[in-house]
C-alpha cells in the first residue's frame, strides 16, 4: 500500500500508470495484494531484445533511440521533476514495458527509496543508509559496498540498459569473464571497432554507413561514461536526455537527407 500510495502521486508520460489496488484471497485461501497497472500491449523491452523469435521483428535504430529517450526521461522526472527525489532501485530490461505505439513506461518500484526533499541531512542518510539491492549486472558497483542508494546508482544501470540495447549483449552474458564486463567490452572497443560489437541487426539494417557508424559510437559513449565505476564520473541524466535528443535529431536529419538523395 505504501508503493501504490507513493506511485500515484507522480505522474509522467514515461512511467507506468497505477490504475488501482486491491487485496483478496487466492484458491489456496491465502491472503494477497497486488497493485493494478495500465496493459501495455507490447510486453516487455527484454522480450524485443533477446527472447523474439520472428526474424522480422526488431527493434530498429530509431526506436532504440527513442526508447533511450523514453527511459532516461522518465528517470529524469523521478530524481530531480518530483517533490520527493525518487531512486528506482531496479532499472533492467525487464522493468520496461511499451505500449502499442512502442513508446517506453519504467515499472516495477519494488525497491524504489523516496527521500524527501524537506527531509533534514540525518534523515536522509537513515533513509538511504541500506543500500538498494538490485538486479545483478544492473546494480551500481557502489552498492555492494554498503554505500547508500543514491541517483547514481540508477544512471548506472541506464547505462547498463543502453548498452545492452544496442549491443544486444546481457550484462551477465557468458563472454564476460575474469574482470570484463559489458562496460569494458564496449569500451574496448571505442570508436575504431564500434561496429564489430553492436547488435548484427543494426548492421543489416544500415549497411555500415560512416553515419551510423558516428551514431553508434555517440550513443555507446553515453552508455559507457553513464556506467562508469565511479559515481562521481557518471553523467547526470538531463544531460542525458540531452545528449540523446541531440543524437535522435542528427539521425532523423540523416535519414531525411538519403531519401531525398535517391
Amino acid at each position: 500500500m505504501l508503493e501504490f500510495k507513493a506511485l500515484q502521486a507522480i505522474r509522467h508520460r514515461n512511467l507506468l500508470k497505477v490504475l488501482s489496488a486491491c487485496s483478496s484471497i487466492d484458491f489456496h485461501g491465502n491472503e494477497f495484494k497486488a497493485i493494478v497497472y495500465e496493459f501495455m500491449a507490447n510486453g516487455t523491452l527484454d522480450r524485443w531484445l533477446h527472447q523474439n523469435g520472428a526474424e522480422h521483428e526488431y527493434l530498429k535504430v530509431i526506436q532504440r533511440l527513442d526508447i533511450s529517450i523514453d527511459i532516461a526521461s522518465a528517470l529524469e522526472y523521478l530524481h530531480c521533476g518530483c517533490k520527493s527525489t525518487i531512486i528506482h532501485g531496479d532499472l533492467k530490461p525487464s522493468n520496461v514495458l511499451l505500449d502499442d505505439t512502442m513508446a517506453a513506461h519504467v515499472g516495477d518500484f519494488r525497491l524504489a527509496k523516496i527521500i524527501s526533499a524537506a527531509a533534514t541531512e540525518v534523515e536522509q542518510h537513515q533513509s538511504t543508509s541500506i543500500a538498494i539491492r538490485g538486479t545483478i549486472g544492473y546494480v551500481a558497483p557502489e552498492y555492494g559496498m554498503g554505500d547508500m542508494a543514491s541517483t547514481l546508482g540508477d544512471v548506472y544501470s541506464f547505462g547498463i540498459l543502453l548498452l545492452e540495447m544496442f549491443t544486444c549483449k546481457r550484462p551477465t552474458d557468458n563472454i564476460f569473464k575474469d574482470h570484463q564486463n559489458l562496460h569494458s567490452f564496449v569500451k574496448n572497443a571505442l570508436p575504431d571497432q564500434v561496429m564489430d560489437i553492436v547488435d548484427p541487426r543494426i548492421q543489416l539494417e544500415h549497411n555500415n554507413g560512416s553515419w551510423i557508424n558516428k551514431c553508434m559510437v555517440s550513443i555507446l559513449t553515453i552508455g559507457v561514461a553513464c556506467s562508469s565505476e565511479s559515481p562521481r564520473d557518471r553523467t547526470e541524466m538531463a544531460t542525458v536526455v540531452n545528449k540523446l535528443c541531440k543524437i535522435k535529431k542528427d539521425l532523423c536529419g540523416q535519414r531525411v537527407e538519403r531519401i531525398g538523395s535517391r
